[in-house]
């Protein structure tokens, strides 16, 4: 069914790709922008996620530069019985992570380093399972290409605005370029959006079976959203049509659940999930702010992704990585995983 949605929304950007192509020039605009719409879904299909990494300056890690991080993404790719994923991390203090990929056997999941100083492991494991939930129902690829669709889409108002199209082929005349100018770019950021929104929710609830605990996914939310309020993301407000990729919309100031908002209102989200688990035996109903950590949450249910021999009450610290990708300690020397 998710490859029917997928296939369906690629025919509805590529009719909205060739239709902005007709305002500006007619039926010759239209089959440009027919042969632009097959080599965009071509390079976004092969390239598309390595575009991604490369925006957000992601470096690969492994088990011996981020043994505790690699570590969790293995633990939660063995939960929802998917191959392990490339694993990355980006030197930004905002929290926040993303994950991108064709598919599950080409899949890459990425947490910033503010993400992994401000977290518990367990909220971690939870945000990781979040993300691999997006890998599982394939919308790594969808919205990835849906945000390629929406650049290229605006690319063209912008080359309606400067050229003004070809008016003698164009039936709508000065109508149809200001269609393409202003109402095309806005379609296609209106469907970004909603593709992101509805499968946010989807993605929240598949992460919080794969962790087990839906408790350790509110709490990382909440952490995330107030994060993101407070420091910025100079990577991400350079390539905006990227901000629906990230767990938690990472532009500074966008909040509102509402037409215009890449992601759904967090309270909503964490609403959601405590509801969840409640239906599976929890017993916590306070505001995110006021609910139980994870950690509380989890003496209360006390079987966990890693099992109790992995967690004991007081777990030793973990030892120190000799080296990492920038040749430091990313998270400095409060980080818990420093």
């Amino acid at each position: 069914m998710n490859t029917i949605r997928t296939a369906m929304l690629l025919a509805a950007m590529t009719a909205l790709f060739m239709g902005v192509g007709f305002l500006i020039g007619g039926s010759g605009g239209m089959m440009i922008a027919l042969l632009i719409a097959a080599g965009t879904n071509l390079f976004s299909y092969w390239n598309a996620d390595k575009m991604v990494l490369s925006m957000n300056r992601a470096v690969e890690v492994d088990e011996r530069n981020a043994p505790e991080y690699y570590a969790i993404v293995q633990a939660m790719a063995k939960q929802a019985g998917l191959p392990m994923p490339k694993t990355y991390l980006i030197d930004n203090p905002q929290p926040n992570a993303f994950a991108t990929g064709r598919n599950p056997q080409n899949a890459a999941v990425a947490a910033s380093t503010g993400l992994l100083q401000a977290l518990t492991p367990e909220e971690v494991a939870a945000v990781m399972a979040h993300e691999l939930a997006h890998v599982q129902h394939r919308d790594t690829l969808t919205m990835t290409i849906v945000a390629t669709f929406a650049g290229a889409i605006s690319m063209l108002g912008n080359f309606a605005f400067f050229l003004g199209g070809n008016r003698d082929n164009n039936p709508f005349g000065f109508v149809g370029v200001l269609a393409a100018m202003i109402v095309a770019p806005f379609a296609a950021m209106v469907v970004q959006m909603a593709v992101s929104r509805t499968r946010e929710y989807e993605a929240d609830r598949r992460g919080a079976e794969i962790c087990g605990h839906p408790l350790w996914l509110a709490s990382a939310l909440d952490k995330i959203a107030r994060g993101a309020e407070r420091i910025r993301n100079p990577d991400a407000e350079r390539n905006p049509a990227t901000a629906h990729l990230f767990i938690i919309n990472p532009l500074h100031g966008e909040r509102m659940d509402s037409l215009f908002s890449t992601h759904p209102s967090t309270d909503n989200r964490i609403a959601a999930l405590q509801a969840m688990a409640l239906q599976m035996g929890g017993s916590q109903t306070q505001a995110p702010r006021q609910a139980p950590t994870p950690r509380q949450a989890d003496e209360q249910r006390p079987s966990g992704p890693w099992g109790e021999a992995a967690r004991p009450e007081q777990p030793a610290e973990p030892a120190k990585p000799k080296s990492n990708p920038w040749g430091r300690n990313p998270t400095g020397p409060k980080g818990r995983w420093s």
